[in-house]
């Protein structure tokens, strides 16, 4: 039983004609009378008494017409819902984003997003950069936003945004240098294995020469634990000067003079797996932002 066939049906049936249904269908009658009797055939029953030149409904035949116009009223429904999904009037978008970039990047982001298309629904998780691109990897995330760095060759990965990291402590800087032998002495507070603001500073310390995980080093499970650790007088850090920004404008922080440079945020997506039309709308949103600047404002 095919839905053409339950079309032909219907159309039979209201019209209690075979020739003025075929019309209304654009068919021969001959495709018409064959559709009707596949049905008849397949499942041994007559629904139509043959009377004269006419036809009329059996008993079976109207029992299965109110069943016969449901199943099509649902089809109707589902491609109705798939050119919702298809014209973004409806969905849902699954997003995973990293701490910092959830917290202080990408909720303006979201909420455009969230006016230029109010029938899907955002389902935003929030992780490190580890555990959002094991989400995606996983399909358990349609998009990804993190700010470490990713190397998975199932995902593919572009930036789409940038802030700068900042070393800061409690107190007032003295106007000393900064350099190795300093860094590797001084108390630290640092985010989790797996976060992309670990990494970034990682990175940057291991090309100096030093070794990260020898750092004598509070660690902190984010960023907002961080920087009110580092508030406490608990050591120095390097946070997102998203994170910062309003510590070090209160005077709670200060900024020590070591540049680390900008750092790029990216989108995540997996490369095989299908990409919903409403990923497609945020990646053309984050594309449209124009130029990618980091936070300073400064072209990256």
């Amino acid at each position: 039983m095919t839905l053409d066939q339950l079309r032909i049906f219907v159309a039979v049936a209201e019209r209690q004609h075979v020739t003025a249904a075929a019309r209304a269908l654009n068919l021969t009658q001959s495709a018409v009378s064959a559709a009707v009797a596949a049905l008849e055939s397949r499942h041994d029953v007559r629904l139509f008494h043959r009377v004269g030149r006419g036809i009329v409904l059996t008993d079976a035949g109207r029992l299965f017409l109110g069943e016969a116009r449901q199943v099509l009223a649902r089809a109707e429904a589902a491609e109705r819902a798939l050119d919702d999904l298809g014209s973004l009037r409806r969905g849902t978008l699954r997003v995973v984003a990293s701490q910092t970039t959830a917290a202080y990047w990408l909720p303006p982001i979201l909420a455009r997003y969230h006016r230029l298309y109010p029938g899907i629904e955002l389902d935003l998780a929030l992780g490190n950069t580890e555990q959002a691109a094991a989400k995606v990897r996983d399909g358990e995330a349609d998009l990804g936003i993190v700010e470490g760095v990713v190397d998975d060759p199932v995902l593919a990965h572009w930036p789409v945004g940038a802030d700068r990291l900042i070393l800061v402590q409690s107190l007032p800087w003295d106007a000393r240098p900064i350099d190795a032998r300093w860094l590797a002495a001084v108390r630290w507070v640092r985010r989790e294995p797996g976060s992309g603001t670990r990494s970034t500073i990682d990175a940057v310390l291991e090309a100096l020469g030093l070794d990260p995980d020898a750092l004598d080093a509070l660690v902190m499970p984010s960023n907002e634990s961080v920087r009110t650790a580092v508030e406490a007088g608990a050591g120095i850090a390097a946070l997102s000067s998203l994170v910062v920004g309003p510590a070090l404008a209160a005077g709670t922080l200060h900024a020590l003079p070591f540049d680390l440079g900008p750092r790029p945020f990216h989108a995540l997506r997996h490369k095989e797996r299908y990409s919903p039309r409403a990923a497609d709308a945020l990646v053309e949103l984050l594309a449209g932002e124009g130029v990618l600047k980091d936070v300073t404002g400064e072209k990256t």
